[in-house]
């Protein structure tokens, strides 16, 4: 298994700091979501 993860990672290295970045901003709506109730 952990040489299917390095294959993936080798293959997909273009695109995986975009992909990062997508995650990070889900991530920053999805608490951005969650904590603006507590506001109202």
């Amino acid at each position: 298994m952990a040489q299917e993860i390095k294959s993936v990672i080798a293959r997909s290295s273009d695109t995986l700091i975009a992909d990062a970045i997508g995650v990070v901003s889900l991530m920053v709506m999805l608490f951005g979501a969650l904590a603006l109730p507590s506001f109202f």
